[in-house]
């Protein structure tokens, strides 16, 4: 069996050639923020905002998957153009090679996995620092992420329920499934992994939060050979069982050719979609032109004719959900399926326990520093400090 190393290995590889074939070309929007508190984890804070970004402003976390960094994110998934139109701001953690030479987020190691610790810590204080920064709306926070990236998402969501108002998990695993190398190895394969009455206590016991859960977008392609998609059927099921609703979706769509399955609670607001992308291998889902288009491919971002940054930002209402739908043309119809799970890509609820470009300036918005560097920086940590974030 192949180790976890010889896996990303081939990823790598593989990246390389698809540079090889392409012309690629990622400009770096991104800004650095230098003091974030003790930074635990020793992440990278990268961040975009708009020139004009309005008061109580939301704030997006994107995590960049293996082999990338925000940099390569940003540009691929298209959301500092995103955020340029709908007025919100960025962060995004970049992972750095003394901490994984693969440059992967170290997900399934408890250091960095649990609450007020490591690397989960470390994107914590970023988070509190640019809420200080922007006057950011503390009700209107969400995190986003591909692969390795969507796996530290599901970290996220568990160990600060309290800071999210939801999360998007693209290509990832669910939380706690792996405790080490091996295991994580096996999850990415769809093999073995905790039941799903385990993987719901385990969010359940991350951290003390007794309010509303996050609401999660989930999105996975059926040709996945890297991250098996399995492992959306267990983040399904994790979080199904956190939000206490059916196996059952409230009802189904087509968006784009493709099905969302959706889920709604005891008041009728949507808190769990679920995107099945027909054909789709690793990465992230791209729309590249269009209204409703953002980004650009590459390795890892695959054009395949849905957005699923734009999707994303509608769900969490960053993006209006009527002009989404009208971009997409959804057909919505009722939830019948034979059996509880996935409709139409051969999965099941039992059988995987185990698998426009917009013409926006391409200036750098760096965060507003009216006040002297070493005044900003006592405002942020005597706020990380209130918040318990910091010693």
């Amino acid at each position: 069996m192949r180790s976890l190393g010889d896996t990303i290995g081939r990823l790598a590889a593989l990246r390389a050639r698809t540079v090889g074939h392409q012309k690629v070309h990622a400009p770096d929007r991104l800004s650095d923020l230098s003091s974030f508190g003790s930074n635990p984890g020793a992440l990278r804070a990268r961040t975009y905002a708009p020139e004009s970004l309005p008061a109580k402003a939301p704030l997006v976390v994107v995590l960049h998957g293996c082999t990338q960094t925000a940099a390569d994110y940003d540009h691929g998934s298209g959301w500092s153009r995103l955020a340029d139109r709908a007025g919100f701001a960025l962060l995004f953690p970049e992972q750095q090679r003394s901490n994984n030479a693969n440059l992967c987020f170290n997900w399934f190691l408890p250091g960095d996995s649990g609450r007020d610790s490591g690397e989960a810590l470390s994107i914590r204080q970023m988070v509190e620092t640019l809420i200080v920064i922007h006057g950011i709306d503390r009700k209107r926070v969400f995190i986003t992420g591909l692969s390795a990236g969507g796996a530290m998402t599901s970290v996220m969501l568990a160990a600060y329920p309290d800071l999210f108002a939801g999360g998007a998990i693209i290509a990832g695993l669910p939380y706690g499934c792996a405790t080490n190398v091996p295991e994580a190895f096996d999850r990415m394969r769809g093999h073995g992994g905790p039941s799903d009455s385990a993987l719901q206590s385990l969010v359940r016991g991350a951290s003390n939060h007794d309010g509303p859960w996050p609401t999660i977008s989930i999105w996975h392609g059926t040709a996945d050979h890297t991250v098996a998609p399995s492992n959306m059927a267990a983040i399904l099921a994790q979080w199904r069982g956190v939000h206490e609703v059916s196996q059952t979706p409230t009802y189904a769509a087509v968006v784009d050719g493709y099905s969302r399955q959706v889920w709604r609670n005891a008041r009728g607001r949507e808190i769990i979609e679920a995107y099945s992308i027909t054909g789709m291998g690793h990465g992230a889902p791209l729309k590249t032109t269009g209204a409703d288009g953002y980004g650009e491919s590459g390795p890892f971002m695959l054009d395949v004719g849905i957005s699923s940054t734009f999707r994303i930002a509608g769900f969490w209402g960053l993006a209006a959900a009527s002009e989404a739908r009208v971009a997409s043309g959804e057909r919505q119809g009722p939830a019948v399926f034979p059996s509880p799970g996935l409709s139409g890509d051969g999965l099941s609820e039992k059988s995987r326990r185990a698998a426009p470009n917009d013409r926006a300036p391409d200036a750098r918005a760096p965060i507003p520093s009216a006040p002297p560097v070493s005044g900003v920086r006592k405002v942020i940590e005597d706020a990380l400090r209130a918040a318990g974030l910091m010693q």
